[in-house]
């Protein structure tokens, strides 16, 4: 076992990077304002670049879409997308025929497998206040044998994610005293989207995914102190990369080292690391994973293993459309009255408690 825990720091830029079997992950936070009767934001859109708008004006981007924000239709193959929302809303639409919308605290984990088309539209349903909205999209790659799996999709609901309080120690009683939500002795709270901890495990991630072998030691958990705790992350396995991403907060100590703000921190996976928060909460992101430790060719929505079989996919989509597209627009959105809700292709309907 490693007693050095951190092994390299280096500042957040867009989007983050990430290390093998991860390929991609961005933390998108948009302050909305309210919403229009087309679901869009009821705000001029005057100096934009629509259809590729990311210059956060006036707080929030349209991204590619046109009239509500968000991503319409656009194909993947060869690797998963997990897409944690903390806030707000995504209506989901895909080539299978599936649809969903989910969000305030619900993950989707998509397979993408031989090819998938989905969009991911964020509709602005409250017309009287601001629509925020906070997620984590994660891009998990698959393995050689595994790049041409079915797709897949499934929903862990808020409800099923473990948010598990763990026992800390208090490093600045004062600043406890002024703002801790939880005492002193229970002051982390770590979220777990993939990964056990201290007995507790998330829903399945889907059968052909890399985090669904158990050698695989994949965890995504999102990890809170309350200012003026430390707590101990415990160890992993040995030879998996293990990396943290600091993203709200000041002041935080890793090992007794300072980490500057909005920083991604490398650890030996297989050493104890204690996280200390300074005087405010601190917010951290846990991506650790086996490699998977093959070749990586990528051209945009496309990670193969060989420059041919992007090249592959390429020819694939252009003449099947992955299935095709059985939504009369590229940017579908669900009615303002509907709920949360799943309806997979197979038709079965899920819609979690309110």
């Amino acid at each position: 076992m490693s007693s050095q825990p951190i092994r390299r720091i280096a500042p957040l830029g867009f989007p983050w990077e990430t290390p093998d079997p991860f390929l991609f992950c961005v933390h998108h936070e948009d302050h909305y304002p309210a919403g229009n009767e087309r679901l869009g934001p009821a705000a001029s859109l005057a100096g934009r670049n629509l259809g590729q708008d990311f210059s956060v004006k006036d707080g929030w981007r349209m991204y590619h879409g046109r009239v509500v924000p968000g991503f319409p239709q656009h194909p993947h193959r060869g690797f998963e997308t997990v897409t944690v929302v903390r806030r707000g809303l995504i209506d989901h639409a895909d080539s299978m025929g599936a649809a969903a919308r989910y969000g305030g605290g619900d993950v989707q984990w998509l397979t993408a497998g031989a090819g998938i088309q989905h969009a991911e539209m964020f509709p602005l349903l409250a017309r009287d206040h601001g629509n925020p909205l906070e997620l984590f999209q994660i891009w998990l790659n698959l393995p050689a044998a595994d790049k041409m799996a079915a797709p897949h999709f499934a929903m862990f609901w808020n409800h099923e994610i473990p948010r598990v309080i763990a026992r800390a120690e208090a490093t600045d009683p004062v600043a406890l005293g002024r703002g801790g939500a939880m005492a002193s002795n229970d002051g982390v709270e770590v979220t777990l989207v993939a990964g056990s901890f201290s007995g507790w495990r998330p829903p399945s991630p889907p059968p052909r995914s890399w985090a669904a072998r158990p050698d695989a030691d994949v965890a995504i958990w999102i990890i809170r102190l309350v200012a003026g705790t430390a707590w101990a992350l415990p160890p992993a396995h040995r030879g998996s990369n293990r990396r943290l991403y600091f993203f709200t907060g000041s002041g935080l100590r890793i090992g007794g080292e300072t980490i500057p703000d909005y920083s991604s921190v490398d650890l030996e996976a297989d050493a104890t690391a204690t996280l200390a928060a300074g005087p405010s909460e601190a917010q951290l992101l846990l991506l650790q994973g086996r490699p998977i430790a093959e070749p990586v060719a990528q051209y945009g929505p496309f990670v193969m293993n060989t420059k041919a079989e992007v090249q592959r996919a390429f020819a694939d989509y252009q003449r099947t459309q992955f299935g095709g597209w059985p939504w009369p627009v590229s940017d579908p959105v669900h009615g303002r009255d509907e709920g949360r809700f799943a309806r997979h292709a197979d038709g079965r309907v899920e819609r979690p408690p309110v």
